[in-house]
């Protein structure tokens, strides 16, 4: 087996556990979309984005998994990673809110190498390129 090989699998792996997260979150967030969005007023955000947070957690961690659209979702899901930290959890003082805020920022950074690596060979990006150069 070729390192080739090796990295496409990593990333097929490291796909699976980027997204599992933002596909539950998503999810929950349709069984609970009245405190969500109480959760999101209380922070200063509109209750009206709530369909677009479900849809970038949900469908964009879809995406991520089969590897869909994956440069741009996974730039879609650092800027909301980024966002998200400033503004859910900055709360300087609260350990706890602290390594939330930094755990967003390391999921950030791992959306960015995703970002550049691309989703590798086990992908429909992979696939649709294939379908493209034929």
């Amino acid at each position: 087996m070729n390192n080739g090989v090796i990295c496409d699998f990593t990333k097929l792996v490291a796909r699976i556990l980027m997204s599992v997260m933002f596909i539950v979150a998503g999810y929950s967030k349709i069984g609970a979309y009245a405190g969500t969005q109480e959760y999101m007023a209380a922070a200063g955000v509109p209750g009206f984005l709530l369909p677009l947070v479900i849809l970038l957690e949900l469908g964009g961690g879809l995406a991520i998994l089969f590897g869909f659209f994956t440069r741009w979702v996974a730039l879609a899901f650092a800027a909301f990673c980024l966002i998200s930290a400033w503004m859910f959890h900055n709360v300087p003082g609260d350990q706890m809110q602290q390594i939330m805020f930094m755990k967003n920022i390391t999921i950030a950074g791992g959306f960015l190498i995703l970002a550049c690596a691309g989703a590798g060979k086990f992908s429909f990006d992979h696939a649709m390129a294939n379908v493209r150069s034929r």
